[in-house]
């Protein structure tokens, strides 16, 4: 490929506009990267609202609203913990992603516009940002979770190994099945599966039996050995995966903890009855109908070939039996209860009640916690009894020690359906509606204030002229930003994060959810996604400008609905390669845009799994 250049200088031009903005010349850099750096550890609980759904890469909540503030007309409403302040003004995201844009900016008051190619941020931005009452959605919760419970959750039962009583399991740990020429052998991560101050628990590789159990069971018929065992000790060959096998049919149970009433936290082998649950949910599996196989297709994609590497074909496969019987039970349920039906007379566009649309998002980004990908890591001292959930790396990771969670447990522990509705939704709400902030001490304590006057939502409406009618309006557009329905000079301010150029992994990856959504709200989108769409350098394609090509035309349209003089567009933009972000310069040159000023702000958790011991760049310039 060859590299192309702009000098910085021949962008960085000023403009001769009469009019100037606070940001044009100022920005309170040194206050934003302070609350960057402690919002960037905890982003989910800096800002609860936008993170109902599964999705990648989302900035700092902080670091936009202080943009946002720069815009503000007043200059005594433009300090950061003052409520409001772009009343009436219009805010376009093209690229919305996670949404941040759009919930900064319609707490200050203004009318909000989203675009993204990829349904899901569509989708997640209208539930969160429709208003519902709290008490409401969680009376439809308890509804939908009764009824989840009555169907599916005597499959989710085990028994004390002490009294015999039945309880709710939390989850059930899998041994990953190889083979050499001496025949089968298991898996895992390692014999110890608990350690507190007071007791381990370990499981033995010879009995399968597991300290914690009052009494032993026979001698198990397969090796149980550790992953960094490579090779059989008899044969010599290296152990082969399963590939001809469903992958959720190439682990083996060999353990499973639950909570008894009498006796406290259990690990107990599985026993006969145990066994006859999973035996039960198998023979269920077959006459289970999700539409079209083809449909849940694994197609080959940055990340996504990774499944297909290890003979992972379709998204079916990586769930449990019980799994699958979970997610036909709740998609049952939501297309009963919650059927889509048109906005109105004027658009085709299907819509489908708010609460519906909440409890189906609240399900999909569940999956996370609840596969065949999932893998253990309870036997930390820190985190005792934790869940490796499917994205932990950006990436999908086969695990050695599967962890099958338990979705409709009553309790809510890690990752199930319960602790998910009050961590992503009832946290979430709670906040929108008394957004709180964090103000930085001199000696960097994180102290809380509640910004009185602003609320996390709006109205939404269906096309321009719409926009203005009511206070705080949101229209989301899922499209191509590269056409966009508005008319010219249209737009105050656009703040966006553009994509990372050389990698389409997030659409990629979401693939995991839309095949599931698509039936947990049939009709409400167009859940299909051609990647090759996106603003993305592909590395292995003919054409290397798909990128700069992309974002050209993109900021060509912002360029066209964006005000004279008045306008400004403000990004960020996250990479370590030259080679990006020269494209994006000539994309940007291309549109006639010209830099007025540029700031650097911290972004990334560094100790942030899917970047640790990287080259990666951990602040972002905009």
């Amino acid at each position: 490929m060859v590299m192309r250049q702009l000098t910085f200088d021949e962008l960085y031009r000023a403009s001769q506009a009469t009019v100037n903005l606070g940001i044009d010349e100022t920005f309170p850099e040194a206050f934003a990267n302070t609350l960057a750096q402690a919002e960037a550890y905890n982003k989910h609980l800096f800002r609860p609202h936008t993170y109902l759904h599964k999705w990648w890469a989302r900035r700092c909540g902080s670091t936009f609203r202080t943009i946002l503030k720069q815009f503000v007309p007043d200059p005594a409403r433009r300090d950061y913990y003052a409520p409001g302040g772009l009343e009436g003004k219009i805010v376009l995201d093209p690229m919305m992603g996670g949404g941040t844009t759009l919930h900064e900016a319609i707490r200050l008051g203004a009318h909000v516009i989203g675009v993204d190619i990829d349904p899901i941020p569509v989708v997640q931005a209208r539930a969160t940002l429709t208003s519902i009452a709290l008490v409401d959605l969680e009376a439809a919760f308890e509804d939908f979770f009764a009824t989840l419970y009555a169907e599916v959750g005597a499959l989710f039962q085990t028994d004390c190994p002490i009294c015999g009583h039945t309880v709710d399991m939390q989850y059930t740990l899998y041994g990953l099945r190889k083979r050499c020429r001496c025949g089968e052998v298991v898996q895992i991560d390692q014999y110890t599966l608990r350690e507190e101050e007071n007791r381990t628990v370990r499981i033995s590789p010879e009995t399968w039996a597991i300290s914690d159990m009052p009494t032993l069971i026979p001698p198990h018929t397969q090796r149980l050995i550790l992953k960094t065992e490579r090779r059989c000790p008899t044969c010599g060959e290296a152990y082969q995966e399963l590939r001809a096998t469903p992958f959720y049919a190439r682990y083996v149970p060999f353990a499973i903890t639950g909570v008894c009433p009498h006796h406290g936290q259990f690990f107990r082998a599985p026993g006969a009855d145990d066994l006859d649950r999973l035996e039960a949910a198998n023979g269920r599996r077959k006459v289970l109908d999700f539409g079209p196989l083809e449909t849940f297709a694994v197609h080959n994609g940055p990340k996504s070939r990774d499944l297909l590497r290890h003979g992972i074909t379709s998204y079916l496969d990586v769930f449990s039996s019980r799994q699958l019987i979970y997610l036909d039970a709740a998609i049952r349920y939501l297309n009963t209860h919650y059927p889509a039906t048109p906005i109105d007379a004027t658009t085709s566009s299907p819509q489908v009640d708010p609460m519906g649309l909440n409890l189906a998002l609240l399900v999909s980004t569940s999956l996370e916690f609840n596969a065949m990908l999932c893998g253990y890591k309870g036997w930390f001292k820190r985190r005792p009894g934790a869940i490796r959930h499917v994205f932990t790396l950006h990436a999908y990771g086969l695990p050695y020690t599967a962890l099958e969670n338990n979705p409709v447990n009553p309790e809510p522990c890690s990752g199930n359906l319960r602790r998910l509705f009050n961590d992503r939704l009832v946290r979430g709400r709670t906040w929108a509606v008394a957004p709180i902030e964090r103000r930085i001490t001199a000696d960097g304590q994180s102290q809380p204030v509640k910004i009185y006057g602003e609320w996390d939502g709006g109205v939404e409406v269906f096309e321009p002229t719409e926009l203005t009618k009511h206070p705080q309006t949101f229209w989301l557009l899922h499209r191509d930003a590269r056409a966009l329905p508005l008319n010219d000079h249209s737009v105050d301010f656009i703040v966006t994060d553009p994509p990372y150029y050389d990698s389409v992994q997030y659409s990629d990856l979401a693939a995991f959810f839309r095949v599931w959504l698509a039936r947990l709200l049939p009709g409400v989108m167009d859940w299909t996604y051609n990647t090759q769409q996106s603003a993305v350098a592909f590395s292995n394609a003919a054409d290397d400008a798909n990128f700069m090509r992309t974002m050209s035309a993109i900021f060509q349209e912002c360029a066209r609905v964006l005000k004279p003089e008045t306008g400004r567009m403000v990004f960020t933009f996250h990479h370590w390669d030259p080679q990006a972000w020269a494209e994006l310069t000539l994309a940007l040159k291309t549109a006639g845009f010209r830099l007025r000023n540029r700031y650097v702000v911290f972004s990334e958790n560094p100790i942030s799994v899917h970047i640790n011991n990287l080259n990666a760049i951990k602040h972002d310039p905009f």
